[in-house]
């Protein structure tokens, strides 16, 4: 009888790692697909579905296979044990059973009306993404290779343009955003679709901070294979990646207000506490990856490191992800900090590198950044059939797609209107036009939405949000180049800001303000010198 007990509990831990290898096989033949997809794409210039686009695509059609075509493979784990002798949720617990003792880790807390009949299904468990993996490993390499391959001569001449978008516009789409849902949810209270003690004006406000966030990776492709008009790329380029950090840290911000007494009531002291985080934690992440990036640049100066390019390019790779565990650990958003980390670590470090080293840390975390894409994108179309807590609320969904086109709106017109009395080099009515179509969501609003699916309203968040990442990546992403043409915008500027070696060029556009000018020579004065050979 002890053997066949045994016998049974090895055939449930090779079961265990059987499905462990099942999963990642899934992912890898999903990348596979996309990668050849990617190629038929590009062999026939074919550009109304971006691979992103096509890798949602086949993570759909993965994860309806999956949902239906799998069952339940044990029964009793959908079944509730009430344990009154515990009065916490141990980290873990040890569970005698017929004299044979189990040790079973803590998870996550669910909720009961979370329970349902895909619980005991392991392999929609194994499919459903952990949110740690995804900022953990998906994400970092995503945001470094977004400030390392920055193009630092346009984003500078339009620096102030790009700041004024990320932090004044974010915010402005996250108060529209919060105050048109806000609206649809006292409708659907009084329609009876919700409880009014379910859905606070904060939580309207933490849906608009996640939609905030851009990620335009689609059209930014396809301007770049165009050689579409270098500042309106910049501007696009520049606007998502500072978004995606404004809007994390915001969202951070409004999940930690909270009112001592009525929760849709102003409270000015936790109002200004929010604030201070906000600001707080942008601060001081900003300083972690650029300390971290300076360190490297001494490093790599004052060693000959250069000599030994496998050594150099290793140390490179992990200072800049201590960067972000830094972050995370001291409390700080690690996704800040490496994005700034990535900027001063292309502006500094890069020069001090031997050319092995350049191409490798640049191939690398293109790479990376690349495999990381597709993976979420691949995850994103898997997670509207593998994710078990799905609410679709029509009501709830045509507010967010609403609230959405009028927040990019509000974001970009009047902001663009104010910007043009201060710049020399105005940007065009059309510019504006294809700035607002290219307002697409994807993998920040994502993996904020995925943080905490709990109660219902999150899952109904979640849920909206999805769908939205899917029209935007789907409708917009692939009608870029007809809109491209119906605007009238060149696809002629063959203007490149860079030397062979990824240098920057030492040229000044006329439209180059005194202030700009004063920061270039800064640090090619006083910096560069310090930090690099």
């Amino acid at each position: 009888m002890e053997k066949l007990k045994k016998y049974a509990l090895l055939k449930d831990e090779d079961q265990f790692y059987h499905e462990g290898a099942v999963e990642l096989l899934v992912f890898n033949f999903l990348l596979i697909l996309t990668i050849l997809t990617i190629w038929l794409f590009k062999n026939h210039r074919f550009r109304f579905l971006h691979e992103t686009g096509g890798a949602m695509v086949y993570g759909l059609v993965m994860g309806l296979i999956i949902r239906y075509a799998t069952k339940t493979s044990d029964v009793e784990s959908g079944t509730i044990y009430e344990c009154e002798k515990l009065k916490s949720g141990p980290s873990s617990l040890l569970i005698n059973i017929t004299n044979q003792v189990y040790e079973y880790q803590y998870k996550r807390e669910i909720n009961r009306h979370n329970v349902n009949a895909h619980q005991g299904n392991a392999m929609l468990q194994k499919m459903t993404f952990d949110p740690s993996i995804f900022f953990n490993i998906l994400l970092p390499p995503i945001i470094f290779h977004a400030g390392y391959s920055l193009k630092k001569r346009h984003f500078f001449r339009n620096l102030g343009s790009i700041l004024t978008y990320a932090f004044l516009g974010t915010a402005i789409s996250c108060i529209v955003i919060g105050l048109i849902m806000y609206g649809f949810v006292k409708a659907m209270v009084r329609l009876g679709q919700l409880k009014g003690w379910e859905f606070h004006f904060t939580d309207c406000l933490f849906f608009g901070s996640l939609m905030s966030a851009t990620d335009p990776v689609t059209v930014l492709a396809i301007f770049n294979e165009l050689h579409v008009d270098t500042d309106l790329y910049t501007l696009l380029f520049g606007e998502s990646v500072l978004n995606d950090a404004v809007a994390i840290v915001l969202t951070y911000s409004i999940s930690i207000y909270s009112p001592k007494e009525n929760p849709n009531a102003f409270d000015a002291a936790a109002f200004f506490q929010s604030v201070g985080n906000f600001l707080g934690i942008f601060a001081g992440s900003f300083a972690m990856g650029s300390s971290y990036a300076v360190v490297t640049a001494l490093l790599t100066k004052f060693t000959k490191l250069c000599e030994f390019p496998m050594l150099e390019t290793g140390l490179f790779f992990l200072l800049s992800w201590s960067a972000f565990l830094s972050a995370e650990a001291a409390g700080l958003t690690g996704i800040v900090a490496v994005l700034f980390c990535g900027v001063t670590q292309a502006h500094y470090t890069y020069n001090n590198l031997s050319s092995d080293s350049k191409m490798r840390t640049k191939q690398l975390f293109e790479f990376m950044n690349f495999l990381a894409e597709n993976v979420i994108f691949c995850y994103m179309g898997l997670a509207l059939f593998t994710f078990q807590n799905h609410i679709f609320n029509p009501l709830f969904i045509f507010g967010a797609f609403l609230a959405v086109f009028v927040a990019r709106a509000c974001n970009i017109y009047p902001l663009t209107f104010l910007l043009n009395f201060g710049r020399k080099q105005k940007i065009p009515r059309n510019f504006q036009h294809m700035m607002m179509f290219s307002g697409l969501r994807g993998a920040i609003a994502f993996a904020l939405a995925i943080q905490d699916t709990e109660s219902q309203p999150k899952q109904m968040m979640f849920t909206t949000a999805l769908l939205i990442v899917f029209f935007t990546v789907w409708v917009f992403g692939g009608g870029t180049t007809p809109m491209l043409a119906w605007l009238q915008i060149s696809v002629s500027n063959h203007d490149v800001p860079f030397l062979s070696d990824g240098s920057l060029k030492l040229h000044f556009s006329p439209g180059v303000s005194a202030s700009q000018l004063n920061l270039k020579s800064f640090s090619q004065i006083w910096a560069n010198p310090f930090f690099f050979f």
